[in-house]
């Protein structure tokens, strides 16, 4: 049971993610980084502090006696991971959510799992057991999964199955420019997998001071995201002042009310998707890091359906969406396949 509350809390965790750029599409009369960076106070600032504040009343303590390089490394991880936050956004701005997710999201998925395993050496020790073998192949069928998914899109997009670009729900689509910058989101956001991993002695020593197990990478997550909001603030300002775009935050000819409200919103979708992840991953076992694939891959399916549902799949052919709907069939197998794998490592 509890490997399965474990993937619930991931695919949760990955609703919240494939989700909360939907309200950012409704903000009007802004440019892209003033909206940007307002939801993003909210996601890696506010919120992080507000639940941290609930869940975790003597949090000051629990950073007091963490040692300095524990918080400065996933500090540091949590800056690069704000690159790859910043080119995500980009991706979604010229590639859409189903295909800028799933090109990202791939190289994410798959650095992100096996890397904080290999380097600990926990993964040869996890690939000698036919239950870690099991995890490694759902693992691997998460990568297929989202690159089938992926290749859907990238057909539709080049196949002219769109009349315009205004009609698939991406204005600024460009193919060239959002796979690079695909390319350096999915190479970056890897490196919030890595935080999390740095960030375990900052979790051990919460639980050493009695705060719930459930509730132990909630601490780390305020340290990476902090880091994360730093590369962000200061891309988002540049490109406030480049582009003259500083006054969107007081401009009265648009519905102020309105633009922070969705913005705030987005933010908290956002946010829900890492206190989730969080919480999952205190039951998978021995088997934690595969949580970054289960999420991924949530992520992906997600995505897609919210593709599907504001348009971005208009016009496309029946072999494009057949195409599609088996890269997102591999995805919700893989999330079985991982889970029974998990679940033999426990017995």
């Amino acid at each position: 049971m509890s490997i399965l509350i474990g993937v619930i809390f991931h695919i949760v965790g990955g609703f919240c993610a494939g989700s909360f750029y939907l309200p950012l599409k409704k903000v009007s009369g802004w440019a892209w980084e003033s909206y940007w960076i307002v939801n993003g106070v909210v996601a890696w600032l506010l919120l992080p502090l507000a639940v941290v504040a609930w869940l975790v009343p003597n949090v000051g303590l629990v950073f007091a006696s963490t040692d300095a390089f524990d918080l400065l490394l996933p500090y540091c991880f949590g800056v690069l991971w704000g690159i790859g936050g910043v080119t995500f956004g980009l991706t979604m701005r010229y590639l859409g959510m189903a295909l800028g997710m799933s090109l990202a999201l791939g190289l994410t998925a798959i650095i992100g799992t096996l890397v904080p395993p290999a380097y600990s050496g926990e993964l040869q020790a996890i690939l000698g057991t036919t239950s870690g073998k099991i995890t490694i192949l759902g693992v691997s069928l998460i990568l297929l999964g989202i690159l089938v998914c992926g290749y859907a899109g990238y057909q539709r997009e080049t196949s002219g199955e769109t009349d315009n670009a205004a009609d698939s729900g991406v204005v600024e689509f460009n193919l060239l420019r959002g796979s690079v910058v695909a390319l350096i989101a999915g190479l970056m956001s890897a490196c919030m997998a890595f935080g999390i991993a740095a960030g375990k002695p900052i979790a051990h020593t919460a639980m050493e001071l009695g705060v719930n197990p459930i509730w132990q990478h909630i601490p780390v997550f305020v340290v990476i995201f902090l880091g994360g909001l730093t590369t962000n603030l200061l891309w988002c300002i540049r490109e406030n002042l480049k582009n003259r775009t500083v006054g969107d935050y007081l401009n009265t000819d648009v519905n102020l009310a309105r633009n922070y409200l969705l913005c705030a919103a987005a933010g908290a979708i956002w946010y829900g998707q890492f206190l989730f992840y969080g919480v999952g991953a205190t039951f998978m076992g021995d088997y934690e890091f595969v949580g970054w694939s289960l999420h991924m891959g949530s992520i992906v399916i997600f995505s897609s359906i919210w593709g599907f549902v504001v348009g971005e799949w208009g016009g496309a052919s029946r072999q494009t969406l057949a195409i599609n709907l088996s890269g997102l069939a591999a995805l919700i197998f893989a999330v079985s396949v991982i889970g029974y794998g998990s679940y033999l490592g426990l017995s």
